[in-house]
């Protein structure tokens, strides 16, 4: 089967082109994707070539974790349906190209994908684009969920709006949010956001940071309580290091939030589905995929893109 995937050859090399996909199995799904997202984390990196090495990684890759779209071949051991709409956090379906191995270590960016059942969720329909945001919504769930909510948030981004909104969904007090993009201020629902500079706490006992900045470290440390704890929500490609005796002093924990389990995937789905977690406002710019190049520039280079979703629809 062939379809049409964005491949990155290396950093800043990006092309939509046709590529193979292998056969689907009993258990496997195809789905035509119709929304896809660009992650301003993982996939700037790779962008960038600043990604630090992973198993299976390299170049030429299909990039992307966030697809949303519509079953159109379900397999026999399969419980889903030809015309279910699911999410699709990635996919290695790819045959070797001209002899070399495309790698899918995400792999999302494609017009068809094929993939384990097992590894989709379901979405409801109405969300259309914004189903493909179900990944970043289970991360930042992942990151709270049978912890302390958040008191600060560093980062107006869409991964902190998450957790500002997931904090409100499930129950906890409305957090403190910093940003120092004064165009990302807007779009807070029930919490405020602020310049760091315009805040005098210093006994903030969670904050979490999705900033990515490794930076900020020792001024988190010093905004803590004693036994406070700071959470690494973002990723760092710099070596994490902060001073040594005002942590002592406070006695901080540090706690790093990986990616979302399928249990996240689930809970979040159950909480959207629930009217409690709205995903409303957090798309701000849309492409089409023959204009792929300009928007990953978009998503990397504008402060005030959000969010950029790719639109497949019309492509083989």
């Amino acid at each position: 089967m062939q379809t049409t995937a964005i491949i990155l050859s290396g950093p800043r090399q990006l092309a939509v082109e046709p590529v193979e996909l292998v056969a689907p199995g009993p258990t496997d799904l195809v789905v035509e994707v119709s929304h896809s997202g660009i992650s301003t984390g993982t996939e700037k990196l790779f962008w960038t070539g600043d990604m630090p090495p992973f198993p299976g990684m390299g170049y030429p890759l299909v990039p992307g974790y966030e697809a949303a779209g519509e079953v159109v071949e379900a397999g026999a051991q399969t419980e889903y349906r030809v015309g279910d709409r699911v999410f699709v956090p990635g996919a290695n379906c790819y045959a070797a190209r001209g002899g070399a191995p495309l790698r899918g270590l995400f792999g999302a960016a494609a017009r068809h994908l094929v993939t384990p059942a097992t590894r989709v969720a379901r979405v409801d329909p109405a969300l259309r684009d914004e189903g493909a945001l179900l990944a970043l919504a289970a991360t930042a769930y992942h990151a709270i969920y049978g912890h302390a909510f958040p008191e600060l948030i560093i980062g107006h981004g869409v991964l902190g709006r998450l957790l500002a909104r997931l904090t409100l969904a499930m129950g906890g007090p409305a957090p403190t949010v910093w940003e120092v993009n004064p165009a990302r201020f807007a779009g807070a629902i029930g919490y405020d956001v602020i310049a760091p500079d315009t805040d005098t706490r210093r006994d903030y006992r969670t904050i979490y940071d999705v900033s990515g900045d490794a930076g900020l470290l020792d001024s988190l440390i010093g905004r803590c309580a004693r036994g406070g704890e700071i959470v690494l929500a973002g990723f760092y490609t710099q070596p994490i290091s902060f001073a040594f005796a005002p942590a002592f002093m406070r006695e901080v924990r540090l706690r790093i939030a990986a990616e979302w389990v399928p249990g996240d995937m689930t809970s979040t789905s159950a909480l959207i589905n629930s009217g409690r977690l709205s995903l409303g406002g957090l798309i701000t710019h849309r492409s089409h995929v023959p204009d792929a190049a300009v928007a990953y520039e978009t998503a990397f280079g504008d402060p005030n893109c959000l969010k950029m979703i790719l639109d497949w629809s019309g492509r083989a």
